[in-house]
């Protein structure tokens, strides 16, 4: 290929962190390079499927710049390989963006659905993997080729790969959104191939239901299937739900539920639902709230963990957690317990646990506080990936000894200086002479009483009472000609000060 297509090596990087491969231009060793060459070579390293992926969207982008560089010569065919071969398909003229859908959309959700690699390059399609993959792959393309996002007539009788949903058919609409939006995000998320089945003058049948399809493998079929239920409890509160109990499920793959109570809906489902994917990354299950009910799909062990996490983590809330009933808990094996020194709890909890709540995204983990028989705070680490545990388990031991890079701001250490300002030149200094104040519009810069106080407590502080810091450091400083002036803090600020040295100096880290 010619590297100059390749731009400045953020495409090939970018390809290497999808496939998982290793990529570098080089010449074969015993050769010598010809600098008046028109191509180069590049070397892809990895298994087999991570390097064909990465080979055909390598000539998929040269064939932005070159069309039919590689595809001028290739002719349609099937692969008759069980466990690997390569299927051709040529599309005519207008049958790319249609198959492609809008940023590859349609390209990808077929790819994810079917397990195959499915790659456009020109006009030509590529389709990789198993024969299962392969056959699935070009049956789910027929079916968008007939017409996407339009109701199709296809029997799902003995088919393992597909799940059905009956919905109201006035709500077809909703779930489809406009555009197919909704829809497309939800095969985005969970990698499924979705489509109504009856006929279009029966779509919007009134008093009536419809039969949704969703195509895929058995994991993302039952998350789609979730988020659908979901999406349409918001319009028809009670529809999914009003059969539900909190009743476990014995089937080894299924889904079991849990009804929430008063406002515990709005704590477990966190801002823009990130603590609701926290315990579903960490349980290894899906986990979707339909209407007051926590769903948890999946196989057995992995459902019974994250209604154990959920219920760790609403106890947290109201109460504390004792380290000796989680040690009780048949879910043991998936916690790592990690005492804490007392002098490292500022830094750790500072900013409600920021630097927790960070280490959770980065491991997949969940993570929470109990406390021992001695009355000693522990974290514990809960994950069904031992390898997630070890990391997590890692940076909270770097937390502890302050070698993650630079420590969390606390109250007791003050913000470093910052940079002076460039002085003005002297046509624009303001003239000393002259009086400004606030009330003829001039700005001023006067420090505040809090920044003071503050300021005050972290130098001197430390080791003193209140009345004994007050005494020393404010009352000398009063005016000998007016008592009232005086450089210390306001009467509120004073009783505001007191009542956070009381609680502690956390307190004054605003």
């Amino acid at each position: 290929i010619n590297a100059e297509y390749m731009g400045n090596g953020s495409y090939l990087r970018q390809i290497e962190d999808e496939f998982n491969v290793i990529m570098f231009f080089g010449e074969l060793r015993g050769r010598v390079m010809d600098s008046k060459a028109s191509t180069e070579k590049l070397a892809i390293y990895g298994n087999r499927r991570g390097r064909k992926g990465a080979e055909l969207r390598i000539r998929a982008g040269v064939e932005t710049k070159l069309p039919f560089y590689y595809t001028k010569d290739i002719v349609a065919h099937d692969s008759d390989g069980e466990y690997w071969g390569v299927d051709v398909i040529k599309f005519k003229k207008d049958e790319v963006n249609w198959a492609s859908g809008k940023k590859g959309v349609t390209r990808k959700k077929l790819a994810r659905s079917t397990g195959a690699i499915v790659e456009y390059v020109s006009d030509t399609a590529f389709i990789c993997g198993t024969m299962t993959e392969r056959k699935l792959a070009h049956e789910y393309l027929d079916w968008v080729m007939m017409s996407l996002g339009q109701p199709q007539t296809i029997d799902t009788e003995n088919r393992n790969d597909v799940t059905v949903m009956e919905i109201p058919t006035d709500c077809a609409g909703y779930v489809t959104g406009a555009k197919r939006a909704t829809m497309t995000r939800i095969e985005e998320e969970w990698g499924a191939f979705m489509m109504f089945l009856e006929k279009k003058e029966d779509y919007y049948r009134p008093d009536s239901k419809t039969r949704l399809a969703i195509f895929g493998m058995k994991h993302s079929r039952k998350g789609a299937e979730l988020m659908v239920m979901a999406h349409l409890e918001e319009k028809i509160f009670g529809y999914f739900t009003k059969d539900m109990s909190d009743e476990l499920n014995d089937d080894e793959w299924g889904h079991d539920a849990y009804k929430f109570c008063e406002d515990e809906l709005f704590y477990a489902r966190g801002k823009e639902d990130s603590t609701k994917k926290k315990l579903a990354r960490a349980a290894g299950c899906i986990i979707e709230y339909v209407g007051d009910y926590a769903v948890f799909g999946g196989y057995k062990n992995d459902r019974r963990r994250g209604r154990q996490l959920l219920m760790w983590l609403l106890k947290q809330r109201v109460g504390i957690i004792k380290i000796e009933d989680v040690k009780e808990s048949e879910h043991v094996n998936d916690i790592t317990i990690i005492p804490i020194p007392r002098k490292a709890m500022r830094d750790i909890m500072y900013d409600r646990a920021k630097a927790l709540r960070v280490i959770e995204v980065d491991t997949a983990t969940f993570l929470f506080m109990g406390k021992n028989k001695s009355n000693r705070e522990e974290i514990m680490v809960c994950s069904y990936d031992p390898t997630s545990r070890k990391r997590a388990e890692s940076f909270i031991h770097q937390l502890i000894q302050g070698k993650n890079g630079e420590r969390p701001l606390t109250p007791s250490r003050s913000p470093s200086p910052k940079p002076k300002r460039k002085s003005r030149s002297k046509s624009r200094r303001r003239n000393k002479s002259k009086s400004y104040s606030p009330t003829n519009g001039a700005r001023t810069r006067q420090e505040s009483p809090e920044r003071k106080v503050q300021y005050m407590w972290n130098r001197f502080g430390q080791n003193l009472s209140y009345d004994e810091w007050y005494k020393a450091y404010f009352q000398p400083y009063r005016s000998p000609s007016n008592p009232r002036r005086s450089l210390s803090p306001s009467n509120y600020t004073s009783k505001r000060l007191k009542k956070y040295l009381e609680v502690g100096a956390e307190g004054l880290k605003g």
